[in-house]
Formats: C-alpha cells, structure tokens, sequence
C-alpha cells in the first residue's frame, strides 16, 4: 500500500513534458527581441486582425508562401513565373516586413495589408530576397507560421557575386554617381577580400543553417536558379508539386526571346517579358580573379549540398 502511494504521489508531482522550442542564441535580449514578443501580444488574437473583405469575397491574408530569397537568384522570374498558376495571388513589391524595424514595428494588420486580394482557394505569396540573409529572420516568420512553406531560389555563387555587383553598378549609372570596379571589390591588399558583402551573401551554409533551427527542410524548397533562367518549366513543375497546387502551368506558358537572351512568358495569348533590368551582362572579370572566386566558394558549396542533402551544378 505505501509503495501504491508513493507512485502515485511521483505521478502527480512529475513536471509536464512540453514542446521544444527550436534553438536560439541564449544571449542577452536584444531591443529587437522586445519589440518582437510585444508585436505577438497585440496581434495573438484572431480578433485582433481585420479582414479586408470585397464585396466579390476576396480578402487580405498573411502569406502562406514567402520567397525568402536570394538576392539576384532570380527571386523576381520565379514570383512572375509562379504567378501564372491560378490559384497563386502574389504582391507586387518587396515587402521588407520581417528584416525592416520601422516595418515590423506596425504589427501584422500592417504586414496584412500590404498583401493582395485573394480567393480562400489561392495562396497568397509575397518576396523579399533579403529574408535569406538576415538572421533575424527565421525567428520572425515561426512566430507568425510555423508551418509556413518557404521557396528558396539559388544560383551559381561565383555568378550571384558578378550579378550583385551589376545591380547596383547600374543603380549608380542611371543617378550620375561614379562607382568603383569590381576589381575594388573583390580584391583588397592582394588577396580576395571575403569582407566584401555580395561574398558573404553567396555563403548559403552559413544562412541555410540559421533557417533550419526554425524550420525543417521539407518546408524549404530550393528552386535551382541557373536551371529556371535556361529551362524554366521542370523548375516551376516542382515549385507546384511543394505548394500542393494543381498542376496548371505548362511548357507553352514559356518561349525564348533571341532579343532579350531568356524566356519569357505567355498567359491566355498575352505575351510578356521581366523587366530590362533583368538578364544584364556582367562586367568582364580577369579570368584568374574569378577562379579565385571560384575557388573560395568550393567548400562553402560543398557544405551546403551535405546540408541539405542535395547538389547544383556549381563551380
């Protein structure tokens, strides 16, 4: 009888087993951290949003796909491209929610209404390349879905470093303002300058890792950029397959513009192209400097294919 009593007072006293979180850096709070955990408060309650209703029954909803990135991996093709598929509702800017303060301080109604109306059977869509790269991130898009589903578009290191620095060379250009080569960029007392932030950008183990402690990888769905911009149909074939969307887009949604050197798209007889901005030569590189380059992404790569199970057709 005393032993019958002392188990049950052991089950009763026994701490209740509760879910892990995923793991995060124990340092000290941030400011961010703050603002972060009172944004949840307001907004933990289902009546705490509003629903932006038309009168034909679409509405404003969170997204339940982000395009987390990457910069110039062709974040831009894959949303047009995805956007062919009717039961895709897909916003039109960056939204920059998650890694901007003064945006994330408004609060998801905020974050709502920069989305598109939609259907209740379409998936609303919204890309933000930064998102890949800011640590913050991850922890952000949890606290608001953990069963978000992520769409993730790669390219080559090497190319995604030259294409980087294209962008904003020619962002220089069309205001007046001088910019330094590449070669400045790239090299510093001789050697190549891994300070340099395009390099860091183009270290995907390093962010791929960050991403994982929140979500598993079967919600993180790699899309191989290099392979969209030269045979984009088996690319969008998988995106579908991910999102559980039925499979509605076609070859003949794609045909290769000669003038402008990459597909573009064509949807009920309406043909269009990305903008001009896409698709620009990359500056001319001396050949050893890039087989630098190259060389410095080798283990970097191979450390992400061993991270995700998975390998691209890289330098």
């Amino acid at each position: 009888m005393a032993a019958f009593l002392l188990g049950a007072v052991l089950l009763i006293v026994q701490p209740q087993i509760v879910p892990s979180r995923p793991a995060i850096n124990s340092n000290a709070e941030t400011s961010s951290q703050s603002v972060q955990r009172e944004l949840l408060k307001k907004t933990s309650q289902k009546n705490d949003f509003k629903e932006n209703v038309h009168s034909n029954g679409s509405c404003q909803q969170l997204p339940q796909t982000i395009i987390i990135g990457v910069r110039k991996g062709g974040t831009r093709a894959l949303l047009e491209m995805l956007s062919l598929h009717p039961d895709i509702a897909a916003a039109e800017s960056e939204v920059h929610f998650f890694d901007w303060e003064d945006h994330y301080r408004n609060g998801l109604q905020w974050y709502i209404n920069q989305m598109p109306f939609s259907y209740p059977h379409q998936i609303t869509v919204e890309k933000t390349p930064a998102y890949f790269t800011s640590p913050k991130v991850p922890e952000r898009v949890y606290n608001m879905n953990q069963s978000m589903r992520l769409l993730l578009i790669l390219r080559d290191p090497s190319e995604r470093v030259l294409s980087d620095y294209t962008q904003v060379f020619y962002n220089h250009m069309q205001k007046h303002k001088p910019y330094p080569s590449i070669e400045q960029f790239l090299i510093k007392n001789g050697e190549l300058n891994v300070d340099y932030k395009a390099i860091n950008r183009s270290l995907y183990y390093i962010h791929m890792q960050n991403w994982l402690k929140y979500f598993p990888l079967n919600h993180i769905h790699i899309v191989d950029g290099d392979k969209l911009i030269k045979d984009p149909f088996p690319e969008i074939e998988k995106v579908e397959r991910f999102l559980k969307l039925s499979p509605q887009i076609n070859a003949s949604n794609f045909y290769f513009n000669k003038t402008k050197g990459f597909y573009c798209l064509r949807d009920s007889g309406r043909e269009r192209c990305l903008h001009e901005s896409k698709g620009r030569a990359h500056p001319q590189v001396d050949t050893r400097l890039l087989e630098k380059l190259q060389e410095y992404f080798h283990e970097p790569n191979k450390k992400f294919f061993e991270l995700v199970g998975r390998t691209f057709d890289w330098h």
